[in-house]
Order: structure tokens, then C-alpha cells, then sequence
């Protein structure tokens, strides 16, 4: 398996099953074909593609998912594969059933990984990490401090050099969309990875809204947004921060997603990593006295 992730960003496209590989075919061009084992996410970034019933149930089978965009190309749709595991219901009762303490403990781990990369980030970027390095060590468990919320203020203020940039999801000024679109895909990583490990994404550690479908792919995928935030910065040192959502800058925010992180003294994907973070997640949920698979903190060298 090599876990690509496949954006189809122009009109004209008709993707079909055949043999089990994805055929993209557009009038003019040479067919091209990707086994579905290989795809980890089609992001369908245009309204102008056609595509059959079997991509969605070819590519659910291989455990892949499928992200829709809108006429705008951001994403507002999520298509999970539905996993048929012998221990989903046992992991399912015992997620319900983790007890608060449980939960608050994991959380901080979640933060205090969060603003440590954020903080690695303006480092990279300014020379400063504007104090979040010591805030992360700082925090407790459950983050009753609320130092998530505080380190945020600090870093949307410092990322971009601009001091009235408000981070705004779904709306605001540019390059809120660049945010948007990244964030997005990377939820839909998560989630792949979590209804993998026989958890349920909607059962949050943290995040909880009867609104939120992802609730659990949102905490999970915290530690990991200033992956997304680097390209973004990428973007706007070059001038484009008020670009359009297109192939270049898409592939741009994308591209963060294929490296490789330090997970346990080893270089894995960031997808074989978070199969090892949620599979602990539920050796926890379990009871199992294991730590939590955490990756070690971001490098941006």
C-alpha cells in the first residue's frame, strides 16, 4: 500500500473502476490508472467530474476516503469506509465507557504536543518561539488553564508577521481558504485512521458538539495542523496569500501530508504513524497500560 493522496482539481474528468484500479479518462488525454489499494484519499476538488458508484464502493473497500468539494473547491463532505472488524463493537463500548480521568490525561498529551509544534513552527519561521515552547510544558491534565487557547492567540498573531490576523474557519479574510482546504483533508486522514483502529470518530477526548460528526478526528489531528500551517506560510512568503484554491496551491498544502515524521525512533508516513497513534488510543480506551503513540515533536528544517 502506498497511501497517495489523489486530487482531481479540473472539469472534464470521468474516473471509473476496472481490474481494481482507478481509470481517470478526459477527452484529449491518455487514460491514466492508480490501483485503489494505493489511494488513500480522492479529494473530488470539482464539481465538473463525473465518476461511477464503483469508485465510491471500490475505493470504501480498499479503505480509502473520499473528500467532495464545492463549487468553490473547499471541502463539505467526508465519505468514510465502514470497516467490518470483530472487535468494533467491543472498542466501540469501551470508547463510551473511558472514564473522564482517562480522557482529560490524553488531552494533555494532545496540547501539549499541539503548542510545542506550533511553537517549533514561529521558531522555524522567526527565530522566536514567543514563549509557546515553555507554555506547552505547562500544561495539566484536562488543560483546565485553557493554554491551548492561549497559545493561539500568541501564534495566529506571529505565523504570518501580520498582528491583526484572525484565523476565522469558513470565513475571513485570506488565507483563511489555504487554512480551510488543508485542515480538511487532513481531518479526513484521521478519521481513516481512527474508524481503522475499530474507534468511532464522532466520540471526542475533548471536542464535543452535537453538530460534529468528527469530533474524535479533531482532537487526534491537533498535534498535526502546523503541517498545514508551514505550506500556508509557504504560500504567503511567496505573495500568493490571496490566491485561488487551484492545482499549484493545492498540491502545495498537500504536499506536507506525504512526508515523514519520527515516530518512535522510526521515519514512517504520516499515515502508518497515526495507524500506530489511534491503535494505542484504543489499547487505552481498553484499559491496556500502554503509552500513547504519539510522533516525536516536528521538525521544519
Amino acid at each position: 500500500m502506498i497511501n497517495r493522496i489523489i486530487e482531481i482539481s479540473e472539469g472534464g474528468y470521468f474516473l471509473r473502476v476496472e481490474d481494481r484500479q482507478l481509470v481517470l479518462e478526459k477527452k484529449g488525454e491518455a487514460a491514466k490508472r492508480i490501483p485503489l489499494c494505493d489511494i488513500a484519499v480522492l479529494v473530488l476538488g470539482t464539481t465538473w467530474a463525473t465518476y461511477s458508484h464503483t469508485v465510491l464502493s471500490g475505493l470504501a473497500e480498499e479503505g480509502g476516503v473520499v473528500v467532495v468539494a464545492d463549487g468553490r473547491g473547499m471541502p463539505v463532505s467526508l465519505l468514510l469506509p465502514m470497516y467490518h472488524r470483530s472487535l468494533q463493537a467491543q472498542r466501540l463500548a469501551q470508547q463510551i465507557a473511558a472514564s473522564e480521568p482517562l480522557r482529560k490525561r490524553l488531552w494533555q498529551q494532545v496540547v501539549e504536543l499541539k503548542i510545542e509544534n506550533q511553537g517549533r513552527l514561529l521558531q522555524h519561521l522567526h527565530g522566536d518561539d514567543f514563549g509557546l515552547l515553555a507554555k506547552a510544558k505547562q500544561v495539566k491534565s484536562g488543560d483546565k488553564e485553557n493554554l491551548e487557547a492561549q497559545a493561539a492567540r500568541i501564534y495566529w498573531s506571529r505565523l504570518f508577521g501580520d498582528p491583526g490576523f484572525r484565523r476565522t474557519p469558513g470565513e475571513g479574510e485570506r488565507p483563511n481558504h489555504f487554512l480551510d482546504y488543508g485542515y480538511a483533508v487532513l481531518r479526513g486522514i484521521v478519521a481513516r485512521a481512527i474508524c481503522a483502529s475499530g474507534l468511532h470518530p464522532t466520540l471526542g477526548l475533548h471536542h464535543h458538539h452535537r453538530d460534529n460528526s468528527f469530533c474524535l478526528a479533531d482532537d487526534v489531528m491537533e498535534p498535526f495542523r502546523p503541517l498545514v500551517d508551514h505550506a500556508v506560510c509557504h504560500l504567503v512568503r511567496e505573495g500568493m496569500a490571496k490566491a485561488d484554491l487551484n492545482r499549484d496551491t493545492k498540491s502545495i498544502l498537500l504536499s506536507p501530508m506525504m512526508g515523514r515524521l519520527v515516530w518512535e525512533g522510526n521515519n514512517l508516513t504520516l499515515f502508518d504513524g497515526l495507524s500506530m497513534l489511534t491503535a494505542s488510543l484504543g489499547q487505552r480506551f481498553a484499559g491496556e497500560d500502554v503509552e500513547l503513540s504519539l510522533p516525536a515533536p516536528l521538525s521544519f528544517d
